[in-house]
């Protein structure tokens, strides 16, 4: 039972303290997952992260769901995807009630607008470690590049784009290993 509590509130925490989705949620993820309670790796929550981004959904969600669910099965997925929920239901819940008394506020207009810019730099703070990470190899680089035009100049949708990359990664990966063992031969 203490695991799952545990659970729950590492992903309340990051559900609560975190703004402007998934990608800003990772460095808070890695902090909190990685760093202080080492319940994974941090190339493990990148994968998880990788995952959460190609299945439906809501990214933050499905990372929260498949951390849960290697930590303690079906039941750390649920108890970590409802940590990761519960406080936004509270948060839209408050905002829904009192949302009239406070639409014409120029603070907090102001605020939001403050908020907007932290959300950036969290974003671009995301792009960064995962480029660290991720970008290993020329042919890294060269999928990265070719899927930022891609989705820059056409219309090709993300989900085809990222297929695409992952099916590239797969048969370099396979021809490469192949080669590797030719030369061994």
């Amino acid at each position: 039972m203490k695991e799952f509590l545990e659970l729950y509130f590492a992903f309340f925490r990051i559900g609560g303290l975190t703004f402007g989705g998934g990608l800003t949620m990772l460095p808070m993820l890695k902090y909190e997952l990685v760093e202080k309670k080492k319940w994974i790796t941090e190339e493990e929550l990148i994968d998880c992260y990788a995952i959460g981004q190609c299945t439906p959904g809501i990214i933050a969600v499905n990372t929260a769901t498949f951390v849960g669910y290697r930590k303690k099965g079906v039941a750390g997925g649920i108890i970590s995807t409802l940590g990761m929920l519960s406080p936004s239901v509270i948060i839209i819940t408050i905002v829904a009630l009192c949302l009239e008394q406070f639409m014409d506020n120029i603070w907090l207009s102001h605020a939001l607008m403050g908020v907007r810019g932290v959300v950036c730099a969290l974003m671009l703070n995301t792009v960064i470690t995962l480029a660290k990470k991720s970008l290993v190899s020329p042919v890294t680089w060269m999928i990265c590049i070719l899927a930022f035009l891609l989705s820059m100049l056409t219309d090709i949708p993300l989900i085809v784009l990222v297929l695409m990359a992952g099916i590239t990664g797969i048969l370099v990966d396979r021809f490469g290993k192949k080669e590797a063992r030719e030369k061994n031969e």
